[in-house]
């Protein structure tokens, strides 16, 4: 199960940036700001609907607070480049 949210996770998070950046290129405050208001909001609760592995159809929502996200995040990155760093081997070849 924990394999399925992983996947799920860095896929939402793959595709969310460039929605992201398309929707909200004109409404960014500034960056001092942006990191007062992040600093602020890290314990803020923060609802997401996610895919469930395997279907178009079926959602779960899932909260956290923002700073749970981050470090969600920063997993599920370190577990994609991971993974991609041992993409050709095999037993004996790494």
């Amino acid at each position: 199960m924990k394999r399925k949210f992983v996947f799920t996770m860095a896929t939402a998070l793959l595709i969310s940036p460039e929605l992201t950046v398309a929707q909200g290129a004109q409404q960014q405050p500034p960056p001092a700001e942006q990191s007062a208001a992040k600093a602020a909001n890290v314990d803020e609760v923060v609802c997401q609907k996610v895919e469930e592995a395997g279907s178009r159809i079926s959602m779960q929502r899932v909260c956290m607070t923002r700073g749970q996200w981050a470090d969600q995040q920063r997993t599920d990155r370190a577990e994609i480049e991971r993974v991609q760093t041992q993409r050709g081997c095999t037993k004996n070849g790494c």
